[in-house]
């Protein structure tokens, strides 16, 4: 199957005069007009429903938002990616997501909106430019503009309702901004590809770089797929492919290594301390804890380890923790690009079809089994990097398939990829009564007709039995996911780890306490508790008053009525103050204003999350002691005493996180000695000591 590796140019607009010409030339800009009407409808489609009820998310993750609030205060704290504007300590990662929603922030003010609206829109922008790289895909590989457009679309649609997608672009973790940018990256290789222009591929480096700087080594998981369709299928000769290669290689280190370059030539005392680290380091932080140690689970100060972030194993992806959030159209997007390789086995090296299922397929089994064997922290949502790789094989093999769907080999992998994900949605649905019984067999029964209608198409020439395969195969595919995305715009989500989808029969509300190593199934969602802990994977912890926490819990924050939120969103949840954030009383909060100006942080408190709880609702800095877990040296005891000395610091607020068998005791130190040196008191049900004032 030979294909021109050219994209068709566009024809020239007919002259603005009357007559048959002219009534033609309109005739032919019809079609584009309607295919922009079409993607702006799906495109429109997108955002309201990653914009629908936003704001009961409130603080999302208040981790970065108070990060985001942090920067829009002082910029120092914006370029590091500080907790608070008093450049205690960074967050756990590089600052590229936290620089969008600081700037936000800045412009309109402390929300949730400001700080999740840009989520919501680079979901947009990444199906935008979903559409854009299969389209240009498609377009020589058809021929025909109007089957470019409709795999686009199909893209387009697939990324958008993928559940995990529809979580996370409305959510205000790093992933938005790494997938959006990584499908950049995959644009501009696949124009590099196709028109021979270095610039392109030179911007796919520069993309990859940046994203580097959202979520640190995650993002060369896509590199050796985009390296490998260029050294394939670029027509230049092989040499000067190599050289380009490497020419994109050092743009991507310049995107991301001037940041890392100005953070280590600048001393440590005159920078906030890199949290995640424990030598103050942005070096150690991305080889170590957000380096090999996700794939060892050698993560010194994580309070995981071991299994506690699941079992490895290759079917991952597919089990309790993970199914419903990705898995939906994984089986028949790998079908889907063994086909696409197999009918183009004899098409041009330089075939663009080829180049974009090894972008495409590369991407999705690298990742996929990256995130299947690794040993260290791995939550749900991050599967949502599998989703453009997926969704971008669910639009082009469908629609390049059925053209050829004469060949019986087309129309075998055709019939097979929509009955695997028939498959799927009878499994995934059937992990929860959300929906009642009646929609999985449904879709089962849709989904089974239409592949059997695709593989018979060959011997069926009526246009209306094919178009009736057509919406059956793309009604059974997609309801599933549709279905789990509209609950997952419907809830609200907030805390450090958080699951598309509804309630199913396998974990429960919440992704953090449910089932690891069951069948099929999607996670949970976030609940409120009422105070009560939830089900952590180091024990179970009452929310408590005051300091004073339970065996393997957390101390809550002054009790049920101001439980921190939790893993799973409620209130005093999961691991207590390590995976949500306080809400303080207004006699708290009034305490923490009161005479703030004096000091540089109003309060300190164990772990970032909590830090951010009260930094949140009263807008002024708070130092996070021991970083995210509480087990990074920042400060040591010996420099907390300082400020103390130097009456910086306000208040101490009891309550901690979890401690880890790693990393330092600083904050436990720390706790204690204030404890023993500073009177409690009770204001609004928290316990506090008054450091200075």
């Amino acid at each position: 199957m030979a294909r021109s590796n050219s994209t068709p140019v566009q024809a020239p607009s007919a002259p603005a005069a009357p007559g048959p010409a002219a009534a033609a030339g309109v005739r032919r800009e019809s079609p584009a007009l309607r295919h922009r009407l079409e993607l702006a409808a799906v495109l429109a489609a997108t955002a309201v429903l990653y914009l629908w009820n936003l704001g009961a998310s409130g603080w999302a993750n208040a981790f970065y938002s108070a990060a985001a609030q942090a920067g829009s205060q002082d910029w120092a704290a914006w370029f590091f990616g500080s907790s608070d504007a008093a450049n205690s300590i960074t967050v756990d990662k590089p600052p590229a997501s936290l620089w969008i929603m600081g700037l936000s922030v800045r412009i309109f003010g402390l929300s949730s909106w400001s700080i999740l609206v840009p989520e919501a829109l680079m979901g947009v922008g990444t199906a935008w430019l979903l559409y854009l790289a299969v389209r240009r895909a498609a377009a020589p590989a058809t021929g025909d503009p109007r089957l470019a457009h409709r795999a686009g679309l199909l893209a387009a649609v697939a990324l958008a309702l993928t559940p995990v997608a529809t979580l996370m672009f409305r959510f205000n973790n790093p992933d938005a901004l790494l997938v959006l940018l990584m499908t950049a990256a995959a644009y501009a290789v696949l124009r590099s590809v196709q028109e021979d222009r270095l610039r392109w591929l030179l911007l796919a480096g520069v993309f990859l770089g940046f994203g580097f700087l959202a979520k640190q080594l995650q993002v060369l998981l896509v590199v050796p797929g985009f390296a490998l369709a260029y050294l394939v299928a670029a027509p230049a000769r092989l040499g000067r492919r190599l050289l380009h290669l490497l020419a994109a290689g050092a743009a991507m280190l310049a995107a991301a290594g001037w940041w890392l370059a100005v953070v280590e030539l600048i001393p440590a005392a005159d920078r906030p301390f890199i949290g995640g680290s424990q030598d103050n380091s942005i070096l150690e932080l991305t080889l170590g804890y957000n380096g090999l140690g996700r794939l060892t689970g050698d993560e010194t100060g994580s309070v995981g380890g071991a299994n506690g972030w699941g079992v490895p194993g290759l079917l991952r992806m597919f089990n309790s923790e993970f199914g419903g959030q990705i898995a939906w159209l994984l089986p028949s997007a790998l079908i889907l690009a063994a086909g696409l390789l197999w009918v183009g086995r004899r098409a041009p090296r330089t075939d663009a079809v080829r180049a974009s299922v090894l972008i495409w397929g590369s991407w999705v089994l690298v990742t996929g089994l990256v995130f299947s064997f690794m040993a260290g922290i791995i939550h749900p949502y991050y599967a949502v990097a599998l989703a453009p790789g997926i969704a971008a094989l669910a639009g082009l093999g469908p629609v390049l398939l059925w053209q050829h769907r004469r060949q019986a080999a087309a129309a075998v992998f055709l019939a097979a990829a929509v009955a695997a994900a028939a498959l799927m949605a009878f499994t995934l649905l059937g992990t929860t009564s959300a929906y009642g019984p009646w929609l999985r067999w449904v879709v089962l029964a849709a989904g089974l007709a239409a592949a059997a209608g695709t593989g018979l198409n060959r011997f069926i020439r009526l246009r209306s039995v094919q178009r009736t395969t057509t919406a059956l195969a793309i009604a059974a595919s997609l309801a599933g996911p549709l279905a789990f995305s509209m609950s997952t715009a419907a809830t609200a989500h907030s805390g450090a780890i958080v699951s598309a989808g509804p309630a199913t029969s396998f974990g429960g509300p919440g992704g953090f306490g449910g089932n690891r190593t069951g069948g099929f199934g999607a996670g949970g969602t976030s609940r409120q508790l009422n105070g009560q802990a939830g089900q952590g994977q180091a024990g179970q912890g009452q929310a408590g008053q005051g300091q004073g926490a339970g065996q393997g819990g957390a101390a809550g924050q002054g009790g049920a009525a101001q439980g921190g939120q939790g893993a799973t969103g409620g209130r005093a949840g999961g691991m207590g103050g390590l995976l949500g954030a306080p809400t303080p009383s207004a006699g708290l909060v009034a305490a923490l204003k009161d005479g703030a100006s004096n000091y540089t942080w109003a309060a300190a408190v164990v772990g970032s999350n909590n830090a951010a709880g009260y930094q949140l609702a009263t807008e002024l800095p708070v130092m996070a002691v021991g970083g995210f877990n509480g087990t990074d040296p920042s400060p040591t005891l010996e420099q907390f005493q300082a400020l103390v000395s130097q009456g910086r610091i306000h208040y101490f607020i009891a309550g901690g996180t979890m401690m880890s068998s790693s990393g330092f005791d600083a904050s436990t130190r720390i706790a204690q000695w204030v404890e023993s040196t500073f009177p409690a008191q009770n204001i609004g049900g928290t316990t506090v000591y008054i450091l200075a004032g």
